[in-house]
């Protein structure tokens, strides 16, 4: 009886926590795309898909602050700090990008995460949420001292 119980408060708890897919995220993949910043073992690109993904967003305040709203509710913020300026995760705005720059680049971290800790999103997004939260860091001002600056 108790175990019953125990399984009824854990499917509470999942359901309660299960994330909601939209439904015009559900079939779309990003083409695989290779960025000039990617290194290639021995200098030799893997196969991509072609093209190039193009933020379909202006900087225009609504989708910056659209941005900035899903960006600070998915709780990016608890990692890369307020404003993305870096915390436990690397600053988003100091122009430093391990994975490439470009809107694309920033675009594939988020939808498909990274390892050793950025969360593929791509799941629970949609990609006008996503190309919005990479407008909100466009816009974003560099700040006068970054916290991921490196000490010689």
């Amino acid at each position: 009886m108790d175990f019953r119980l125990a399984l009824i408060g854990v499917g509470g708890v999942a359901l309660a926590c299960k994330p909601v897919t939209p439904t015009s995220n559900a079939r779309y993949v990003p083409p695989v795309i290779s960025y000039p910043q990617h290194v290639n073992a021995a200098g030799i690109a893997p196969p991509t898909g072609g093209g190039t993904l193009t933020n379909p967003y202006q900087p225009d305040s609504a989708s910056v602050r659209e941005g900035g709203q899903t960006f600070t509710a998915m709780n990016c913020d608890g990692c890369h700090g307020g404003g993305a300026t870096g915390w436990v995760g690397p600053s988003l705005v100091d122009g430093r990008w391990r994975y490439g720059g470009e809107d694309g680049a920033v675009f594939t971290s988020i939808f498909y995460g990274r390892p050793r800790g950025m969360p593929a999103y791509g799941g629970t997004l949609s990609p006008a949420a996503i190309w919005k939260i990479v407008t909100y860091l466009r816009a974003q001002p560099v700040p006068s001292d970054v916290p991921t600056e490196r000490w010689q």
